[in-house]
């Protein structure tokens, strides 16, 4: 166990090291500064900006940033939803795969689209290869649509007063290449060294050691979990995600997964410090993040290494924690950290099943989502926690009496205003989900495997994970409906685009007034003071929106089951 500890203090510490310094190179890229791979990306950019018509140089305010965001999106979910309804017929289907059903193929195209990868489907039968591929199409897409949105950001706290706030797709288009791709091939050659497929061939016919003839399904494997895994998006390319063999075959891989889904989100935050030359900020917002993350990691580690007491009363040895749902090679200790990284990210991959975990541990998994803002996803995590800034610097000013103001601009009613809106929005769209589908018994209960306080678990965590962006899910319930692919691609649709649209207006319109120069009156936000104010609007929104819906769900079943 003290083992199992060790690698999870590793992970932590590798993906930190690797985090600052992929957040210098970050801010250099959106900050057109010299990088030493400039000589391989260049050419590539110049390539495609000339295909595409792109003119780089092009600078748009806010709103047609978002509009550029908003139109190429479109055109990605029109593609993805036809290949999906008519992949039998379509080239790299090995397997016979069939069509997917329209709410089906409505549901998928909008979860890779948005960074959720909600996947009501398996893999090995639910997509063919060419549908495979355009999804990891998507997986990059998406992660490039977080980050060059939150490069608007950047530009926007950059200069003192302007309008010009870069180009979308520039930043977009360098994301991709410079960023995304490089990493992703790195990692992609780590999986397929250690035992992940990469190949076009269908199924593969062994016979195992009880004689026994299984068809295994395979395809190219390696490279869409590497994706999957930076761009924080989360798809399995199997069925049972990051617990199946071949998408994980060993402690290095689940390593190697583990530290690659948390690089980018620690990234964006030191670029913001590298970007706009405030790193005590930076660190600021990271050890807020870091404090949440640790305060639901802990108990789950704890919860799941201590094993569950009432299979112990039976006899049975809980040396190795709670290992029900739990892959031994990797242990409890790890897929208990794994558990909240991926909800506290918004990847939704999983190396265990959430819905196996101690009830107090699944509570932690969803607390991680509703509170969805400690790291986030790539780029929207600092989207999601600039809100609770302007939050906390209103309070703050109200509190002591002074103009509230954030990189030297006034936050007058109309940001306010968007800020409460969005702040809101993610709480609204998961408890008005959940309340509707448990009213509604042929859409809610009868979907469920589990009754009772872990049935509404099951149905709070799908609203839940829809509306963070996550994609995991408590594997109890029948989700592959009418009700559940329309009503979560609804919510998974609202839910991606309001949170970026919403903090970048507000960076556009902060960007248009007079910058005020910094003074003694001024409220400094890069103060460990003004960090534990972040952190306390954070906790007391997520408590006073989250806390009745939890007492009805993990909470109730732990009183029911563990308080005997």
């Amino acid at each position: 166990m003290n083992t199992e500890i060790l690698g999870v203090i590793a992970m932590f510490a590798i993906t930190l090291v690797i985090g600052v310094f992929l957040g210098k190179y970050i801010a250099n890229v959106y900050g057109y500064k010299k990088t030493f791979l400039d000589p391989v990306f260049e050419p590539v950019e110049k390539l495609i900006y000339k295909i595409s018509g792109i003119n780089p140089a092009r600078q748009m305010n806010w709103k047609q940033n978002m509009y550029a965001m908003l139109t190429i999106n479109l055109v990605w979910f029109v593609i993805g939803f036809l290949i999906l309804l008519n992949q039998s017929w379509l080239p790299l289907n090995p397997d016979g795969n069939p069509n997917m059903s329209p709410d089906l193929a409505f549901n998928t195209a909008i979860s890779f689209l948005v960074n959720c990868n909600l996947q009501h489907y398996s893999g090995e039968t639910g997509v063919s290869y060419l549908s495979q591929l355009y999804l990891m199409f998507l997986q990059f897409v998406t992660a490039a649509t977080g980050m060059a949105a939150m490069a608007v950001l950047f530009k926007a706290f950059k200069e003192k007063t302007t309008t010009e706030l870069g180009n979308f797709y520039d930043f977009f288009t360098k994301s991709v290449v410079r960023i995304l791709v490089p990493i992703s091939i790195l990692v992609a050659l780590i999986l397929s060294a250690n035992g992940s497929p990469m190949t076009f061939e269908g199924k593969d016919p062994i016979t195992t050691l009880e004689g026994q003839k299984v068809d295994v399904s395979r395809g190219p494997v390696a490279a869409f979990v590497a994706i999957k895994h930076l761009g924080t998006n989360g798809g399995g390319f199997f069925g049972a995600n990051s617990a199946h063999p071949l998408e994980n075959p060993n402690y290095i891989t689940n390593m190697t997964e583990m530290v690659t889904q948390m690089i980018v989100p620690f990234a964006m935050i030191f670029a913001l410090g590298f970007y706009l030359k405030k790193r005590k900020l930076s660190w600021v917002i990271f050890t807020v993040m870091t404090v949440g993350f640790l305060a639901l990691t802990i108990p789950n580690i704890v919860n799941e290494t201590n094993g569950n007491p009432l299979i112990t009363q039976m006899g049975a040895d809980s040396s190795l924690g709670a290992m029900e749902g739990k892959e031994i090679r990797f242990g409890s200790a790890s897929s208990g950290y794994w558990s909240i990284a991926t909800t506290v990210i918004s990847t939704g991959s999983i190396n265990s099943m959430h819905d196996s975990t101690m009830p107090l541990s699944g509570m932690n998994q969803l607390l991680a989502m509703m509170i969805n803002c400690f790291y986030g996803g790539c780029g929207v995590g600092i989207l999601n926690y600039f809100i609770f800034i302007i939050l906390a610097v209103f309070i703050s000013g109200l509190m002591v009496g002074r103009t509230p103001e954030f990189m030297g601009k006034k936050i007058e009613a109309k940001e306010m205003k968007i800020a409460m809106i969005v702040a809101l929005f993610h709480p609204f769209l998961i408890l008005v989900g959940t309340a509707l589908t448990a009213y509604l018994p042929e859409f809610g209960a009868k979907t469920l495997n589990n009754p009772g306080f872990h049935g509404f678990s099951e149905m709070l965590y799908e609203f839940t994970s829809s509306s963070a962006n996550n994609g995991s899910g408590f594997e109890g319930l029948g989700d592959n409906t009418p009700w559940w692919n329309i009503s979560t691609g609804i919510v998974l649709l609202l839910s991606r685009f309001i949170p970026i649209i919403g903090p970048v207006a507000i960076a556009g319109l902060l960007a248009q007034k007079k910058f005020i120069p910094e003074s003694s009156g001024t409220l400094k936000t890069d103060t460990a003071t003004f960090g534990f104010m972040t952190l306390a609007v954070i906790l007391l929104i997520a408590a006073l929106s989250f806390f009745p819906a939890l007492t009805l769900g993990p909470i109730a079943e732990q009183i029911q089951y563990f308080s005997k």
